[in-house]
C-alpha cells in the first residue's frame, strides 16, 4: 500500500510518460492484464488510457487492476490511469 507521499511522488514521475495501453471496446481481457505486468515489470510506472468506446467503467478497470497482486493504482484522471508495480529485477523507482 501507499502512503499518500509515495503516491505524490510516482504521479510527478509519470507526468511525462505517454500511455502504453489503451482499453477499447472488448474492455479489460486476460491477455491485456498480462501484458500489463509485463509492462510493468519492465517500466515500473506506465499510463494505461481507457477510450470512449469501452463499455466497462474507469473505477471498474482501476478497480480490477488494483486486485493485481502487488499492483498499485496511483491515480486515476480522466481517462488515464497511473500504474504502479516494484519490478522484481529492474529497480528503477526509489519511493521516498
Amino acid at each position: 500500500m501507499l502512503t499518500g507521499k509515495q503516491k505524490g511522488f510516482l504521479r510527478s514521475e509519470a507526468h511525462h510518460l505517454q500511455p502504453l495501453f489503451q482499453i477499447g471496446k472488448s474492455g479489460l481481457t486476460a491477455s491485456v492484464i498480462t501484458q500489463i505486468e509485463e509492462a510493468l515489470e519492465a517500466k515500473e510506472l506506465i499510463k494505461v488510457n481507457i477510450l470512449q468506446n469501452c463499455e466497462q467503467d474507469k473505477k471498474e478497470i482501476a478497480a480490477q487492476l488494483g486486485e493485481q497482486e502487488g499492483m498499485e493504482v496511483v491515480q486515476v484522471i480522466g481517462n488515464i490511469l497511473i500504474l504502479y508495480k516494484e519490478s522484481v529485477e529492474k529497480k528503477r523507482i526509489v519511493l521516498p
